[in-house]
């Protein structure tokens, strides 16, 4: 059964803009965007569009699909000629056809059935091909599960789209002082002491995109370690690499063997 289209997605990317290419860098890594060089790329859950156009400069051919902001995508994308929208849930799409690249960027965790949606990016990797995903983790985000959430849940959800983002804006700044005084600190075991360390180094609106998004979405999964292995085991993987990024994700990718025989 395709998931059903969240007006919140739009409502989102239509207001905010994602423009630090360091940070799609970081997600991507041990990938490049050099790595993608004449390769063909299916991109699963493009947004705004934003992480697209620093794929197409290098791509042969980026196809982005999006079960909710297509149209944000191909107007902020407008200049790439190389570059196909296509309108579909990305954990039931039959495209018929392998990529070289397969990339999903904070999406996969947002889906009704993260591990659905994993094995039919899988199905959409040329043998040969990689796989790149970024989640958010279970593991370092008990706070947002736990507390964030169930707020979200209850109230957050009446509010209208402005009105979130007016309150996003107001927590950003109130975690302005605490950031810049108690976490400068060599306290390590502080909670989201690697991520406020990132905090330091991105832009007010940025720090604002972090915070909506997680009082925006619909639903979110949050992926502990265990389960990414999974996705990348060994007998269908080659060159996995697993890693936490900031202590509240992970940033996975691996080489989809060749069949036997």
């Amino acid at each position: 059964m395709t998931q059903d289209k969240q007006s919140e997605w739009y409502d989102q990317w239509s207001m905010l803009s994602d423009e630090e290419l360091f940070l799609f860098e970081d997600w991507i890594a041990p990938n490049t965007l050099e790595g993608f060089r004449n390769l063909d790329v299916l991109e699963c859950g493009c947004g705004g569009g934003q992480h697209t156009a620093f794929m197409a400069p290098f791509a042969r051919s980026v196809t982005a699909v999006d079960l909710n902001t297509i149209t944000i995508a191909e107007q902020r994308c407008a200049e790439y000629d190389n570059v196909t929208f296509l309108e579909a849930d990305i954990a039931t799409m039959d495209l018929k056809q392998t990529y070289d690249v397969v990339i999903s960027i904070g999406v996969v965790h947002h889906t009704d059935d993260p591990d659905r949606t994993i094995a039919n990016l899988t199905r959409h990797v040329k043998p040969g091909g990689r796989l790149i995903v970024w989640v958010y983790s279970e593991e370092g985000n008990f706070l947002v599960k736990n507390m964030v959430e169930p707020i979200r849940r209850t109230f957050l959800t009446r509010l209208s789209r402005t009105a979130l983002l007016i309150l996003s804006k107001m927590v950003t700044a109130s975690l302005y002082p605490v950031v810049y005084t108690i976490y400068l600190l060599p306290l390590p075991f502080l909670p989201y002491f690697q991520y406020f360390g990132s905090f330091r180094n991105l832009s007010f609106g940025r720090n604002v995109i972090n915070v909506f998004d997680k009082l925006n979405a619909p639903q979110t999964d949050f992926i502990n370690r265990a389960r990414v292995e999974r996705w990348f085991g060994e007998s269908r993987f080659d060159k996995v690499e697993i890693a936490p990024y900031k202590g509240v994700s992970y940033r996975a990718s691996g080489v989809l063997k060749e069949p036997l025989g």
